[in-house]
């Protein structure tokens, strides 16, 4: 989903296109970053809790650590929707977080700080650096479409790390299976615990595939293909399961609002996406949405691009979880609260949390849809009713298709 507000000038605090300075999360914390611009080093002894991986220039790509001389908990989203942040807390949080770049070409997996990057991707805890820049940072949040914000960009010039980094035994294991191709292994480690956060870290510094053919993937792409790896290994355990009757979720998290309709039938996927006051000025064209039927897509999902992917990626957990098989519809209502792109994790995290709450269970498909049509008026003051039935495909196939047990 792209910007859902048509500002022609980003916001002058924060640089976000999600709103303009009048709504802007950190404007009244302009106090805290005149205090952190205060204190910024051009060399101190930070920790790092990731490698950030740019796109710009592909194949040769900005490599970053990000660093903070003091970690507390600015690179934990899982936990951050566990204790329900919000968004001036979770920015500020980022912000902090300084980018220090080196500049690689994504084939070019030798040398002193991309080996530096590849142990950060395995550590257990964030690694101890020294850090030197280039110059002095002044904090800033830089936005990304789907990955996290974090703080101002600045050229590395040098950097080491201060102990030996304690890495995870699941993770080292993997990563030293010079002939394990990435998918296998982002499965495998997914099996045994290991969240997507820390996956497309793993991914997107070249520590994963077969060991000639490990390149650097930038992390807003290595987000998408995470969460697309481990939805289509999901998809093909839930379809080995029953279906079952029709099913309801609502919930969300950051104004980031679901309402998940699972039908009684073979597994099927539809997302549509909405900023809710563009759906009151401009109605059903303001709707991105995207499909794919029981054997899957051959194409990127254009229009709701890694919304698409994460949304579905928890909407298979959840299934599998229940032990069922579903035609999935899912609706994604974004409200004002959403004030800035905070990357495709919230959409994760706020499907998850619906996926969670306990469903309205209905005798059959008519009465589902009825009662979704009045809560999203209620809800989000609009109706989905004509939109659905003109533009959803799986509810055309729906009404179209025979099933087996038609014909008993």
């Amino acid at each position: 989903m792209t910007s859902p507000l048509p500002y022609k000038q980003h916001c002058i605090f924060c640089k976000s296109a999600y709103h303009d300075y009048r709504h802007c999360p950190l404007a009244f914390r302009m106090k805290t970053l005149r205090l952190k611009n205060q204190d910024a080093k051009q060399e101190y002894f930070g920790q790092s809790p990731s490698v950030f991986v740019g796109h710009y220039g592909y194949p040769k790509v900005n490599v970053g650590f990000l660093n903070v001389e003091q970690y507390t908990e600015e690179d934990e989203p899982l936990k951050w929707s566990r204790e329900n942040k919000q968004i001036p807390e979770i920015i500020d949080l980022r912000t902090s977080l300084i980018n220090s770049t080196f500049q690689s070409d994504i084939k070019s997996l030798s040398g002193k700080l991309l080996e530096m990057g590849q142990e950060i991707g395995m550590a257990r805890l964030p690694a101890d650096m020294e850090i030197r820049l280039s110059k002095r940072p002044v904090f800033a949040t830089t936005f990304q479409q789907d990955a996290q914000p974090h703080g101002p960009n600045i050229r590395l010039e040098q950097a080491r790390l201060t102990e030996n980094v304690k890495t995870d035994p699941r993770i080292e294991k993997v990563v030293d299976d010079a002939d394990l191709k990435s998918a296998p292994a982002l499965i495998k480690l997914f099996r045994k615990g290991v969240d997507e956060h820390k996956l497309t870290r793993l991914l997107s510094i070249g520590d994963l595939g077969v060991k000639p053919q490990r390149k650097l993937v930038p992390t807003r792409w290595s987000i998408t293909a995470v969460d697309d790896t481990l939805g289509k290994q999901l998809i093909t355990e839930v379809k080995a399961f029953q279906e079952s009757d029709c099913r309801v979720h609502v919930g969300g998290y950051l104004g980031n609002n679901y309402v998940i309709l699972l039908f009684d039938d073979l597994w099927s996927y539809e997302l549509f996406e909405g900023y809710v006051p563009l759906l009151h000025q401009r109605g059903e064209a303001a709707w991105e949405t995207d499909y794919e039927n029981y054997n899957g897509r051959t194409e990127y999902a254009s229009q709701t691009v890694g919304g698409y992917y994460a949304a579905r990626l928890s909407i298979l957990e959840g299934l599998k979880q229940e032990g069922r098989q579903a035609g999935v519809l899912a609706l994604r209502f974004v409200t004002t609260e959403y004030s800035a792109p905070l990357g495709v994790w919230v959409v994760r995290e706020a499907v998850r949390k619906a996926m969670a709450a306990k469903p309205l269970v209905f005798g059959d498909r008519d009465l589902m849809r009825s009662y979704v049509k009045e809560y999203c008026k209620r809800a989000f003051g609009f109706d989905v009713t004509s939109t659905l039935e003109q533009r959803s495909r799986l509810l055309k196939n729906l009404k179209t298709q025979k099933r087996l047990q038609q014909w008993l």
